[in-house]
């Protein structure tokens, strides 16, 4: 297992889709989750969102495209890169459709697992700043 830190987040292979789903999420709003980055890096089909969300499915992992190693990899990344754009970190609670039962990420419900899926990040400085980052990002990047 390749482990992601601080100092090589930025080499990592799936670096460039990772980046480029949170600059495409924080064009349509001020705010990113880990579940919304992974829909729209397609890690996370819709199908298998909405399961989860209903209950349908015990734990989130069990619907994640691709291995744990993989999804640990790209929460570390997202917390790494919301850190260098210094966004706020706020937790966030998944309750099941129509209840209040407590959804599930993991199997073994690790409360750091846990909280990594739902750290969600606030971008909390100028609207232009924030569009000269998505500009940047989006389309000086080859």
């Amino acid at each position: 297992m390749k482990k992601v830190t601080v100092s090589s987040y930025r080499k990592d292979k799936y670096y460039p889709k990772v980046v480029k789903a949170i600059m495409i999420l924080l064009k349509e709003s001020d705010e990113i989750s880990p579940l919304a980055v992974m829909l729209q890096t397609g890690n996370l089909l819709p199908k298998d969102h909405e399961a989860w969300l209903c209950g349908h499915v015990s734990y989130f992992e069990r619907v994640f495209q691709g291995n744990l190693s993989k999804a640990n990899r790209i929460l570390r990344i997202i917390g790494f890169y919301a850190h260098d754009l210094n966004m706020v970190p706020s937790l966030h609670s998944y309750q099941q459709r129509g209840t209040k039962r407590q959804l599930r990420f993991s199997r073994t419900c690790d409360s750091g697992v846990e909280t990594a899926y739902t750290q969600h990040y606030r971008w909390n400085q100028s609207h232009e700043k924030k569009q000269a980052m998505i500009e940047r990002v989006l389309f000086d990047t080859p």
